[in-house]
């Protein structure tokens, strides 16, 4: 799901024609191990164009995956249908968990090694390729914060342990797909200044402050305002907190 769709089976990787196909088992496979109301299903996969016989079209559907992927694999319920997998076996289900695990890990170092192995399984964008405005709206977005949070965790886990130089690179590349996160931006700075690139973080706020005016009509937070002022003092500037209390300005916007 983290990227282009891939299904094994029985390591035999499956190929799908027909893309309500893929959003259909992409709808199953987000609630593994659990019922999916044909409504449910239903919803997400026609959206607002549902057919004229929402169950017989579901189950015409769901016989239609079971060719693709093995009768076994997709159980009838009372009021809909279940994928028979764990969800470990479906890749943003165990981003979420190794994520959830990191947040409870007793130590540093068993921190960072679950957010390492979360990150890991990133290949893209989730749902890559899929139509479905169901997953572009509701779960992508949901996983797309949960990665950004993460990736800013591991980052202020590399300052405290010294190692700047790597994030440059890595936060600017996410940067260039979300240019209003300020809290990408807050670490970019960071990791520029104690690389030893203290005039790049500089003129790399001033960047950030004309596109935010340019694009909302607002200036840069508080804490973004706070190292620039480190910047300016040329006093090393920090990530004062665990998930600082910064906000998505382009999410913040669309509320």
């Amino acid at each position: 799901m983290l990227g282009l769709l891939e299904v094994m089976v029985a390591g035999r990787l499956v190929v799908f024609t027909a893309g309500r196909l893929q959003t259909l088992l992409a709808v199953l496979a987000m609630s593994a191990g659990e019922t999916v109301s044909v409504d449910y299903v239903a919803a997400a996969v026609w959206e607002g164009s549902l057919p004229a016989d929402v169950r017989k079209t579901v189950q015409t559907y769901v016989t239609r995956l079971r060719a693709v992927l093995g009768t076994d694999l997709i159980g009838t319920r009372p009021n809909g249908y279940v994928l028979h997998a764990e969800p470990d076996q479906v890749d943003a289900l165990r981003f979420l968990r190794l994520v959830d695990a990191a947040d409870a890990a007793p130590d540093v170092r068993a921190e960072r090694t679950r957010l390492e192995e979360a990150l890991a399984l990133w290949r893209g964008m989730p749902f890559e390729g899929l139509r479905s405005g169901w997953l572009a709206d509701l779960e992508a977005p949901r996983l797309v914060e949960r990665y950004l949070a993460a990736v800013e965790r591991r980052a202020d886990l590399d300052l405290a342990a010294g190692r700047p130089g790597p994030l440059v690179g890595q936060l600017g590349e996410l940067l260039a797909r979300h240019p209003l996160r300020e809290s990408l931006w807050l670490r970019l700075l960071v990791a520029l200044h104690r690389s030893g690139r203290r005039a790049e973080a500089l003129q790399r706020y001033q960047a950030i402050r004309v596109h935010l005016a340019e694009e909302l009509g607002v200036d840069p937070g508080a804490e973004l305002q706070r190292v620039y002022a480190d910047l300016l003092a040329d006093r090393a500037p920090a990530v004062t907190c665990r998930g600082c209390p910064l906000r998505d300005r382009s999410i913040a916007a669309a509320r």
